[in-house]
């Protein structure tokens, strides 16, 4: 019999924003088509996604707003763009409940992170919609008088 063989996540970089940010609903599993040099700086974890967004053209799935930023030691004859659109690699369905979501029920798709599934490089994707002003307040007190409770039961035992 095959042994199956672990897969191991690598988180190589996070949104945190998007959580204070956003509800997020979904989330979806994608690959990405990287060039050399942004494979390059994904291992050596010179990637921003805190102001980046997914769109959907012609059927397509892009990136937008995610920069890579490349290695000094990088060939010199080459022309680096660090904030390019990449193209995400989703199945049809996958792309099919994206564009209702995004366009028929006001939600948005936003970076979640990037991380390494074995050898591949992977970005988690997420359906969600936005927060207003309040909601966010609410959650900065619930967390503030959750810090308070475990401080005082502490203090007592």
């Amino acid at each position: 019999m095959k042994k199956k063989k672990k897969s191991t996540e690598i988180i190589i970089t996070q949104n945190k924003r998007a959580k204070h940010e956003f509800y997020i609903e979904k989330e979806l599993e994608a690959g990405l088509v990287l060039l050399g040099w942004e494979v390059k700086s994904l291992r050596s974890g010179q990637v921003n996604i805190s102001n980046s967004y997914v769109l959907i053209k012609h059927r397509e799935v892009y990136l937008f707003g995610a920069v890579f930023q490349p290695l000094i030691v990088s060939t010199s004859h080459e022309v680096f763009d660090p904030a390019r659109t990449r193209k995400i690699l989703l199945k049809k369905h996958e792309i099919n409940f994206l564009f209702n979501c995004i366009n028929r029920k006001r939600y948005t798709a936003i970076a979640l992170s990037l991380f390494w599934k074995s050898s591949w490089a992977k970005m988690k994707i997420g359906v969600a919609m936005g927060k207003k002003k309040y909601d966010k307040r609410i959650k900065i007190k619930e967390r503030e008088w959750q810090i308070n409770k475990k401080r005082t039961t502490d203090y007592l035992s």
